[in-house]
């Protein structure tokens, strides 16, 4: 075999091997471009779907918010002069009327609030949530995650009440059983600085209480 014949043989296999490897490449990065693809996707639809469900439930708890709220118990008439001293409310825990010239700061208390500084509260646009001193502690902490960063909730615990749980808004009340009740998300949405506030945008901070969270 001659010099020129072997040179090109030696030429053809480079090219060949040349051209086996560059098909490997394209093989290789297609898989990693594949790859990558995925893992986006996966990326993409890990937030998505949780967007979407939460949009969704926030959608619900509007529709709940302006539909008729069932068991909600109305006041009206009441009204609201500056006191000294206690009040004897109609309801327990109070849902509007005279009160205390102080309000209580909104927030998280463990120990109870006097109905007249909790009433001036409601006056600003609070929902009040009381809560039986005997509810388990996983049904607080369930009614102040619904709270957190809620500038006008109050939440305390209260003596005596007709049920575990009641929340009240200026002239408006619900009782309920347990905190996992999807009504208590509706009465928040619509009452929280709602249409009923007296004082809408008046503060519920530099007043009195310290809450615990």
């Amino acid at each position: 075999m001659t010099k020129k014949k072997q040179a090109q043989e030696r030429a053809a296999r480079v090219a060949a091997m040349r051209a086996e490897q560059a098909r490997k490449d394209r093989r290789h990065r297609n898989l990693i471009i594949a790859a990558v693809s995925l893992v986006s996707l996966g990326l993409i639809a890990a937030v998505a779907i949780p967007l979407v469900g939460a949009a969704r439930q926030r959608e619900a708890v509007e529709a709940a918010a302006d539909a008729p709220i069932e068991g909600v118990e109305e006041f009206e008439d009441l009204s609201a002069n500056h006191v000294t001293g206690s009040v004897d409310y109609p309801m327990a825990p109070a849902a509007g009327g005279d009160h205390d010239q102080a309000w209580q700061n909104c927030g998280v208390y463990t120990d109870p609030v006097a109905d007249e500084n909790a009433v001036h509260s409601l006056e600003h646009g609070a929902v009040w949530i009381a809560y039986s001193p005997d509810l388990p502690a996983d049904q607080v902490e369930a009614l102040t995650d619904k709270t957190e960063n809620e500038e006008y909730a109050l939440v305390s615990p209260y003596e005596d009440m007709e049920s575990p749980i009641m929340l009240s808004a200026w002239g408006a009340q619900l009782s309920v059983e347990d905190a996992d009740d999807p009504r208590i998300d509706a009465f928040l949405a619509r009452y929280l600085q709602g249409e009923q506030t007296p004082e809408p945008g008046a503060a519920c901070f530099s007043g009195i209480g310290t809450p615990a969270a």
